[in-house]
């Protein structure tokens, strides 16, 4: 079966490729809606079912179509990828010092049959200055992550002091959970 990944993200890509899965990346152009009626640990799965629903005209028969989401959550409230180096000067500040919650929600669809679950990762960040916030922001390219930071990189290094869960959810894609999940499908 073909396996189409439908994400441009290069940090998912990175990760399927080292589980050992062969793959391509196809996405479409869409909006994500965020639906404020919902519980926060269910908006990334409602927004992969938009995914999913926006894909589907793009699947063949013999495809079996990946896709993600991942939110970072401070006290309930969603953060989403930042419009500019000030947001995400000011989301890292909001996360210094306390405790977070990375959710990511993946959804698998193949032959009718969908699949879609999430994982939740406790991310514990140590006080940063704002010296080490400026430093990151004007150094890396945190506009395209959720949160403002990539765990992989330089920031996580020295900022996350613990996780409670699975690393890879943190970047994007819960490897383990998502491997379990193909064996079903016969990958």
């Amino acid at each position: 079966m073909k396996i189409i990944l439908g994400s441009n993200s290069p940090r998912r890509k990175e990760l399927l490729e080292h589980l050992g899965i062969t793959f391509e990346t196809r996405s479409v152009d869409f909006e994500e809606l965020i639906n404020d009626q919902l519980a926060h640990d269910e908006i990334p799965s409602d927004i992969v079912r938009q995914k999913l629903d926006k894909m589907a005209d793009t699947q063949a028969a013999d495809e079996l179509l990946i896709c993600a989401d991942t939110l970072v959550f401070h006290e309930g409230t969603p953060l989403g990828k930042p419009n500019s180096h000030i947001e995400a000067v000011a989301m890292l500040q909001r996360l210094s010092g306390k405790t977070h919650e990375v959710i990511t929600a993946v959804g698998i669809a193949h032959r009718g049959q969908r699949v879609i679950f999430k994982e939740h990762t406790a991310v514990h960040f140590e006080v940063l200055s704002i010296d080490d916030i400026n430093r990151y922001v004007n150094n890396f390219n945190p506009l395209d992550k959720a949160g403002s930071y990539g765990i992989q990189e330089w920031i996580g290094l020295i900022g996350v002091s613990r996780i409670e869960g699975s690393y890879t959810n943190v970047m994007g894609l819960p490897t383990h959970r998502l491997y379990q999940e193909l064996k079903k499908f016969k990958v």
